[in-house]
């Protein structure tokens, strides 16, 4: 059924503005008007329904109109008249005599603030205190709302399977169709934040899937269409569609800014647009994200760290991750934040701290599992190739690459294989390094993203940054290193002896050394005398 909103919110304004409306179409003008982004009509047309609804002597459908009043200005950052509308609610409800679901419905605010404030355990209660409420008066919306968020406090208690399980059934219902348009919308896009924050990708990607499908079939709406295409662009470039994740960030940065929730996810678009384009190596226009993301409310991290690392600023970039990791005490939110500060932290060779945090990172996997596990695997990987511990590197990382493989994530997938090879290298394995950096260098270009790309180039050797060297002098260098003889090398190169001499005087200048052994040692600590060259 295609849901043609924008022609119900016309033609219901048309009558509002020839006859007085009843408290329910006003409830209805309202809907419609949410649905396509006229958030200031939605909340008129609530008030207003209040009212009729008070006149009418209608308790109760007063009191739910005044949670929803309530819970618009809430999310649009509007607390404090928020807060009196659910005092007004509450007051009404207590002061009637009868019961209701609406006793269900004012408890949302208090888990809300509660697991706000990181208590999940109290918010999983107080929801599940709405549900039983819920069930006792058959309201579906409400039900799910609140399973919806127990779902949520489950994942952020480290109870991920149960709180995935209760996802699972969610999708079931809102795909058939059993809730309302305006609840169906909000358990969308809020169990989609719940999965990326569970870093629950499959379960991500089957959400997503389902709302676009949902908004297909809304061809009027633009409540929820914002925020279903940056979820869809960010799983688009996790998954490897990188060219389809940059066209739906700017279609919703560019023309899908309307409506309440489509309002709350732009910082979220402007950093994830800044990430597609730091990893395409677009510098200063993800600085530009990022400043954007910045301004909207949305902590540009770890985002910005990465980017001043790449950049040359490893200080700044160890400050910022500190600042940013010291901040978060919500465990997804630090699970979010670790890879990068373990990334930095050995950038500037404070390995304490990377050991810290790869063992923090280990302990949330251990609960988790899933994208954590292959987060944790891969950091801890990093660490211990850069310790010189190559053996147990691999032991870390072969499991980590697996677990992007299999989620589909390529782009971590190829990281870890570049570490992987530095590792194989250090144990002498110069052919599986050379076929790990190959396949992650085909991934990345595939991919586009330029900066890894010029980094696998260096790690082959292949760039030209060995001091300035050339190809042919590196070669000769590698045979130099294998205790040719400069007639040997002539030979086996097929040029003159005059030649190979020449080539050893640049190396030589360009090395700053003045012995053939002193440039043979350079080429073994650049691991240049072996297959890895080519």
């Amino acid at each position: 059924m295609r849901s043609a909103w924008r022609e119900a919110f016309l033609a219901l304004s048309e009558v509002d503005r020839a006859a007085a409306l009843s408290g329910r179409d006003l409830e209805e003008l309202g809907r419609s008007a949410y649905m396509v982004g006229e958030t200031d009509v939605y909340v008129n047309a609530l008030e207003r329904a209040h009212r009729a609804h008070l006149e009418a002597g209608a308790v109760l459908p007063a009191v739910r109109v005044a949670f929803w009043i309530g819970h618009s200005l809430l999310f649009r950052g509007q607390a404090v008249p928020a807060g009196g509308w659910f005092a007004r609610a509450q007051r009404l409800f207590d002061e009637s005599s009868e019961d209701g679901a609406e006793r269900g419905w004012l408890l949302i605010p208090a888990w809300l603030q509660q697991m706000g404030c990181g208590d999940y355990e109290s918010g999983y209660a107080t929801a599940g205190e709405a549900s039983d409420i819920a069930r006792r008066f058959d309201d579906a919306d409400l039900l799910w709302l609140a399973r919806g968020d127990q779902g949520r406090a489950l994942i952020n208690m480290g109870r991920v399977a149960d709180g995935l399980r209760l996802v699972d059934e969610m999708l079931v219902v809102a795909t058939e169709g059993q809730l309302s348009p305006v609840v169906t919308g909000i358990v969308y896009c809020n169990t989609i934040a719940y999965c990326v924050d569970g870093y629950a990708v499959d379960h991500a990607r089957e959400w997503t899937d389902a709302l676009t499908r949902w908004c297909e079939g809304q061809p009027e709406m633009e409540e929820h269409l914002g925020f279903c295409l940056v979820h869809r662009a960010e799983l688009h470039h996790l998954t490897g569609a990188w060219t389809i994740a940059r066209e739906e960030i700017e279609r919703a940065a560019a023309t899908h800014n309307r409506g309440q929730l489509n309002q709350l996810v732009r910082g979220k678009a402007a950093y994830v647009q800044g990430e597609m384009r730091r990893v395409a190596g677009d510098f200063a226009a993800a600085e530009r994200s990022f400043r954007e993301a910045n301004a909207l409310g949305y902590e540009p991290q770890p985002g910005l760290a990465l980017l001043r690392l790449v950049q040359g600023r490893p200080d700044s970039a160890a400050a910022a991750i500190r600042r940013a990791t010291g901040e978060s005490t919500q465990t997804l939110r630090r699970a979010r934040l670790l890879p990068a500060y373990v990334e930095i932290t050995i950038a500037v060779g404070e390995f304490d701290r990377a050991r810290a945090a790869v063992d923090e990172l280990e302990s949330i996997a251990s609960t988790i599992g899933g994208a954590v596990a292959a987060m944790a695997a891969c950091a801890k990987g990093a660490l211990l190739v850069v310790r010189e511990e190559p053996r147990e590197a691999l032991i870390a990382l072969r499991p980590g690459m697996e677990e992007w493989l299999r989620l589909g994530v390529p782009y971590e997938a190829a990281r870890a294989r570049v570490l992987i090879a530095q590792a194989c290298r250090a144990v002498g394995d110069h052919d599986t390094a050379e076929l790990e950096l190959d396949t992650a260098r085909a991934a990345f270009d595939r991919l586009g993203a330029s900066p890894d790309v010029a980094r696998v180039d260096a790690l082959a050797g292949r760039d030209g940054t060995n001091e300035g060297l050339t190809a042919r002098e590196i070669e000769v260098l590698r045979l130099v290193a294998s205790g040719l003889s400069n007639s040997e090398i002539a030979a086996g190169l097929v040029i003159s002896e005059h030649t190979v001499a020449r080539h050893l005087q640049n190396i030589f200048g360009k090395l700053g050394v003045s012995t053939r052994t002193a440039a043979a040692a350079y080429a073994f600590e650049r691991r240049l005398a072996g297959r890895d060259y080519y």
